[in-house]
């Protein structure tokens, strides 16, 4: 390296990087140590720093470049992932799982391997099999766009599994991971249901507060008007709304808990209205249920991007007299041809002709003999 001498008046730091990274650098310098005005240490040092492309562009580290960068390649070739026999790479995208065992939950990021007999996620670096399925054990896939941490939305795929088992990732091709699973699934001899199977199982919030019987028709990420209480005002919170066959009911995020909860037969009403929120929070849109209260009308409010969405599902359910789900199908009676719900049905039997279902039958006679 030949020295250049070039004066600037003043270096910066960015100045002596690029010179670091296109030309290179000499140290050449004689240290003292002293203690007290006596010398006791001296410190010859020459020294060339560069990039790795000026230092082999004159000759220096050849050597250990070509041990390094056969080393690598061995290295990478080795950590490759093998094959089963008989089984063939059909695609390789690289995605994340969500990986949960114990208290300890993270994200892991790799390739999802698709083969002719099942999906995987490897990673590369560490040669190991994060997350692995047989594709005819997949039984049902949903999509839904969620908020990552760092303030974007993202879709990710939940996957149930036989066992009850519910899998999430997320890929930077959703469309095209979700066509191939699809296609793949279906020639392993399966038929993969939609969200609406998949409703209540992934969502690990309801699993927690849901009761025997009772079915999610509607969810979503909302704000809630927390009502004041103690030395607390009255606050906005963010929270999940859900409505069920049995009642609407918002969970405290931060709290981990049902903050508010009124039967569907008790709600009256459901308006939108645009409000200010706060001095900060303006002119957003508020979703009004009325419902009956302790012997009077009361009223809560939420906000979000989908309260017409819920004005409309729950004006249904008002209409439908508070039915939901199952309450909502109908049915002919098998005697005289009468509609009435399937519920009705099941549980009273039919009010025209008098019949009643042989499992209604069963229960009747048993109570009977009991007494």
């Amino acid at each position: 390296m030949e020295p250049v001498k070039e004066w600037k008046g003043r270096a910066t730091l960015v100045d002596l990087l690029d010179r670091v990274f296109d030309k290179g650098v000499v140290i050449h310098a004689d240290v003292i140590i002293s203690v007290a005005g006596i010398p006791l240490i001296g410190v010859n040092l020459r020294a060339a720093l560069a990039g790795m492309e000026t230092m082999l562009e004159y000759g220096l580290m050849q050597d250990m470049d070509a041990r390094t960068r056969m080393w690598e390649a061995q290295h990478r070739k080795s950590k490759e992932v093998s094959l089963r026999d008989g089984e063939e790479l059909i695609l390789k995208i690289f995605g994340s799982y969500y990986y949960s065992k114990g208290i300890y939950t993270a994200w892991k990021s790799g390739r999802f391997y698709f083969t002719t007999t099942r999906l995987f996620l490897y990673q590369q670096d560490i040669a190991e099999i994060v997350f692995e399925t047989p594709l005819n054990k997949i039984k049902a896939m949903a999509i839904r766009s969620e908020r990552s941490f760092t303030g974007k939305d993202r879709d990710i795929i939940y996957l149930s599994l036989e066992g009850g088992k519910i899998a999430r990732v997320s890929v930077l091709e959703t469309v095209e991971f979700e066509d191939k699973l699809q296609h793949l699934v279906e020639e392993a001899g399966v038929i993969l249901d939609g969200e609406a199977a998949l409703m209540e199982e992934f969502d690990e919030r309801a699993s927690s507060f849901l009761v025997d019987g009772e079915k999610i028709f509607c969810t979503g990420k909302i704000w809630h008007l927390l009502p004041e209480g103690g030395i607390m005002t009255d606050a906005w919170k963010p929270g999940y709304l859900y409505l069920t066959n049995k009642r609407l009911c918002w969970w405290y995020e931060f709290g981990c808990k049902i903050a508010f909860q009124v039967p569907v037969e008790e709600i009256t009403g459901a308006t939108k209205e645009r409000r200010n929120l706060s001095t900060v929070l303006k002119d957003k849109e508020v979703l009004d249920v009325i419902y009956n209260g302790t012997g009077f009308k009361e009223v809560v409010s939420f906000s979000g991007k989908e309260t017409e969405q819920w004005v409309n599902a729950l004006n249904k359910t008002i209409s439908m007299g508070g039915q939901t789900g199952e309450d909502r199908e109908t049915e002919t009676c098998p005697q005289c041809g009468r509609t009435a719900s399937i519920k009705e049905l099941l549980e009273q039997g039919c009010s025209m002709c008098g019949w009643v279902s042989p499992v209604r039958n069963k229960e009747v006679h048993k109570i009977k003999a009991l007494a």
